[in-house]
């Protein structure tokens, strides 16, 4: 059986590598055809170029930028509302064409928390796309926005509250609230360790990200043996955007 094609879909350039690097990187090494869409940061940015060099690591493709302001970074897109500003339904249409163009077996992004750091930016991320996911499939909304297509599964990346608990303090800062799910809602773990380099890579394009202390630059600055802990499993939960169907189409582990 063809290893399923996977589009994710993050708030911010490095979501990508930190949360769904080696599944990434696992299904195109298998040929799986792979795309990455990313809500906040503009094209022209800094940012857009080392997301750009990420993906190439990952064999991802290029950019698929809604280009919307960070919440926490106004001039990450002059000109542009913020992602958690715009009215609902822009992003929600503009995500079901990336869909519908991409055609993907299999949808990722944020759970429902955001993530250990519970951003908002990375919540409406989930908001966005469980409703994108839904509405692909359904022919009478935008019609204008492609052919429907109906994802075969959407999996949301997370954290188990085991894996919070051994790993967060290296990924959350102190003093900050800690988001994770009980170990039992875990539909799949994915060891991705033969990826960690691509991974790692991935992640340390973010430069910028490095250079200001960021999550990345915190990675870069472990002990490998810690790096090789943090990064080396995925945790997702799937959540089926309709009951036909798909129940074979899984995550490549």
């Amino acid at each position: 059986m063809p290893t399923p094609s996977l589009l994710t879909v993050f708030a911010h350039p490095d979501d990508e590598s930190l949360s769904a690097g080696g599944v990434l990187a696992r299904h195109a090494a298998a040929g799986a055809r792979t795309a990455v869409v990313t809500a906040t940061w503009a094209k022209d940015s800094h940012r857009a170029e080392e997301l750009a060099d990420a993906l190439r690591i990952l064999g991802a493709g290029e950019p698929r930028m809604l280009g919307y302001a960070d919440a926490h970074a106004p001039l990450s897109a002059p000109g542009r509302v913020r992602f958690c500003d715009a009215p609902l339904d822009e992003p929600v249409r503009r995500l079901v064409r990336h869909i519908r163009e991409f055609r993907p077996n299999i949808v990722v992004t944020h759970d429902a928390y955001g993530g250990l750091t519970g951003h908002p930016d990375h919540v409406h991320t989930h908001r966005v796309t469980v409703l994108a996911v839904q509405a692909a499939g359904l022919d009478q909304f935008y019609p204008g926005a492609a052919a429907p297509w109906q994802p075969s599964a959407l999996y949301l990346a997370t954290h188990p509250h085991s894996a919070a608990r051994a790993l967060g303090g290296h990924l959350v800062r102190e003093g900050r609230t800690m988001y994770s799910v009980p170990d039992e809602r875990i539909t799949a773990t994915i060891d991705v360790s033969p990826w960690l380099e691509q991974k790692l890579g991935a992640v340390l394009a973010h430069r910028s990200e490095v250079e200001r202390g960021a999550l990345p630059g915190r990675i870069a600055g472990l002990p490998p043996t810690v790096r090789e802990k943090l990064l080396s499993t995925e945790w997702y939960i799937r959540h089926d955007p309709a009951s036909t169907a798909a129940a074979q189409t899984e995550l490549t582990a």
